[in-house]
């Protein structure tokens, strides 16, 4: 955590907790450094799934190349914020609605998931053109990777033998242009074997292409850049990525390739943070019931990890009573609901940790707030805080920063 940035944590009061921290200069800091290491013929898009909140996307908006959006939700909210930001329309099941907003809005690219959207795209245009990329489910052997959104029977994009007729259609049809292809196949890789898979989908992008007799000038194989949780300071490798890109696109002199990163962009600028409310212990294990839970902060439970955090301690102690704390053994962090699933971190080795003090999930900044069940239980929803370039310094006194 940057000095600015726990300066804000111990300046906010316990009515501000539990809440969302986000270090918006670290984060443009992080974004440029990936910018940095791309190649000039990549174009960088922000998945805004990943955290669209408004200053994030305000702060990412004069580094990246666009926005793909998954739902008209999405569309509307990063037009209402960036009329002018280059927008792609992905994801599966897009209903005619939105995909009449937009081409209303005017969204540079449509993902098209199958023949029956294509039909749909089709039936709306109404003396408008449409760009489309065409999403392909390629059946190639991905490994172990954390989400497989393609390689297998899924939901996601064709087969390749399906995009023949989405070929006959847009022939047909002289107001939808093909620009390219669609192949996010899978997500939590290392730059190695990301690289080895975009290899492999230019590779076949090309083939199939000639072989249709397409002059192919983009292909965009989506994000899945692995962030490691158990191991924060472990940051995917984007020198080693744009390196590894440079001679894949010499071999592809003609393709622009996209890409749309989320997770890999924002996680690390954001921090969850909450009061320790009571320290129990159950046959000897220890347990700290903490403000707030997965129902603001699903990660670790939809990922099955444990979130990592640092501890700061509060010596302020109103009670008369000494204070319940656990010190030097594992401790399983939760929350307030009523369910054994509300596990933030399990067992986890703390210096000390008491009734009071305060915990800062790290990496909280993607697929966090925005994917967790906000009303069950009907607690208070977090508030939300940005940290600046110019922030006023905290005085310091009874806070100090602790690392489990």
């Amino acid at each position: 955590m940057r000095p600015a940035t726990l300066d804000r944590v111990v300046r906010l009061t316990d009515d501000d907790l539990p809440a969302y921290l986000y270090d918006l200069p670290a984060l443009r800091e992080h974004v440029r450094a990936i910018r940095a290491a791309l190649p000039d013929r990549v174009e960088l898009l922000y998945a805004a799934k990943a955290n669209a909140d408004p200053r994030i996307l305000r702060t990412l908006a004069g580094h990246v190349d666009g926005f793909e959006v998954a739902s008209g939700g999405e569309l509307s909210h990063v037009r209402g914020l960036l009329p002018e930001a280059p927008t792609a329309f992905g994801g599966p099941g897009k209903t005619p609605k939105e995909l009449a907003r937009a081409l209303d809005a005017g969204v540079e690219r449509l993902h098209v998931e199958s023949e029956h959207e294509l039909l749909l795209l089709a039936g709306l245009l109404a003396g408008r053109t449409a760009d489309v990329l065409l999403r392909v489910n390629l059946p190639v052997d991905l490994g172990q990777v954390a989400l497989a959104m393609g390689g297998q029977p899924s939901p996601f994009g064709m087969d390749p033998g399906r995009l023949d007729r989405c070929l006959e259609l847009i022939a047909s049809d002289p107001r939808i242009r093909l620009r390219g292809l669609h192949l996010h196949l899978a997500s939590g890789l290392t730059a190695a074997a990301q690289l080895a898979l975009v290899d492999e989908v230019l590779t076949w992008a090309e083939d199939w292409a000639h072989h249709h007799g397409i002059d192919l000038c983009e292909v965009n194989v989506g994000g899945g850049m692995g962030v490691d949780y158990a191991h924060p300071h472990r940051k995917f490798d984007w020198p080693a990525f744009g390196a590894g890109l440079r001679p894949l696109l010499a071999r592809h002199p003609h393709l622009t390739l996209r890409i749309e990163p989320g997770r890999s962009v924002t996680a690390y600028c954001g921090w969850y943070v909450t009061q320790v409310l009571d320290i129990k212990f159950s046959r000897r294990q220890a347990f700290a019931v903490l403000r707030g839970g997965t129902h603001h902060l699903r990660t670790p439970a939809a990922k099955q990890h444990d979130q990592p955090f640092e501890v700061i301690p509060d010596d302020d102690w109103p009670w008369p009573w000494d204070r319940p704390e656990a010190r030097d053994e594992p401790v399983t962090l939760v929350g307030q609901l009523c369910t054994p699933k509300d596990v933030l971190a399990r067992r986890v080795t703390v210096k000390r940790l008491r009734v009071g003090d305060r915990v800062a999930f790290a990496m909280a900044g993607a697929y966090a707030w925005n994917i967790s069940h906000h009303a069950f239980l009907m607690h208070p929803h977090p508030t939300f805080h940005h940290v600046e370039d110019a922030e006023p310094s905290a005085t310091g006194g009874a806070y100090a920063r602790q690392t489990p």
